[in-house]
């Protein structure tokens, strides 16, 4: 069995005995040297730029683990081996009789260093193997799995999100305590509370559908003494918020800032004291 990468070689270092004598500060050395030299970002016209950096990754790891360099050392001595040994059996052959070289021919010399390399190789890719899976668990989710909740992120109906806001004393508003809230207007699909800014506190959160978000608007009050402020995080018209007879009040606001805010929030205050007032 040929040996399929030279790691001595990847690293730029010499190898067979020269390299079983290497220290690990040398490896370490010659490591970072090649690394910078073949990191992606610094060959970003190379299509071959993110293989190579993983081999020079696996050919390190591989040199830095003692048991793995160990049985690649082995290796590369039976290697050495078996070509001094057909070098002599080359040699001996142009000198020898004809019946010693049929009696050659019917055993074999090199079958039992070539069971040896053979067991040498399997034991070493077995080492890759469990170094490779080692440094795969370390290593954080792939890019591939971050662009698909990008993909996600821009392909969700923004109809259906709504911003909540309170303020940051009064009330304790938690995932689980707006998910029940909202569930009383249909599915949550999620609920992210987002960091506080000017002692207020607020959320997004993700209903089924855009008819379960518009439900909610001006319906969902929260506590009477920290009430929800509810809004689509993508702007409706005053309209579909208000009702057709208010319309013509908010013709000219397109989005849910200025006077139209304000005019919302009172519209939940007056809904608050109805309220109060029924419990009375």
């Amino acid at each position: 069995m040929e040996i399929e990468c030279d790691h001595y070689d990847v690293l730029g270092l010499p190898s067979d005995e020269e390299g079983a004598k290497l220290s690990e500060q040398e490896i370490n050395k010659a490591y970072r040297s090649k690394a910078r030299e073949l990191h992606p970002d610094k060959r970003p016209d190379d299509p071959n730029a993110h293989a190579n950096f993983l081999k020079l990754k696996t050919s390190y790891d591989v040199l830095k683990d003692e048991k793995a360099r160990k049985l690649f050392d082995n290796l590369l001595k039976s290697k050495r081996d078996k070509l001094l040994h057909l070098k002599a059996r080359d040699s001996k052959r142009r000198k020898m009789m004809s019946d010693l070289e049929e009696r050659e021919r019917s055993v074999d010399p090199n079958l039992k260093a070539k069971e040896e390399e053979e067991r040498i190789s399997r034991k070493l890719n077995e080492e890759i193997t469990r170094i490779r899976k080692m440094y795969t668990e370390k290593m954080p989710a792939t890019s591939h799995a971050v662009d698909k909740k990008k993909d996600n992120a821009l392909n969700l109906d923004k109809r259906k999100i709504l911003k909540v806001s309170w303020k940051e004393t009064g009330g304790d508003y938690t995932v689980q305590r707006l998910r029940k809230i909202f569930e009383e207007f249909g599915t949550v699909e999620d609920v992210v509370i987002k960091s506080h800014k000017k002692k207020k506190e607020s959320a997004l959160v993700v209903m089924a559908n855009k008819e379960a978000a518009a439900a909610t608007i001006g319906h969902v009050l929260g506590d009477l003494s920290n009430p929800l402020l509810v809004l689509p995080l993508q702007p409706a018209s005053p309209s579909a918020i208000f009702g057709a007879e208010r319309k013509a009040d908010y013709s000219k606001s397109e989005n849910l800032v200025g006077v139209g805010y304000r005019a919302f929030e009172d519209l939940v205050l007056e809904k608050l004291k109805k309220a109060a007032k029924e419990k009375k």
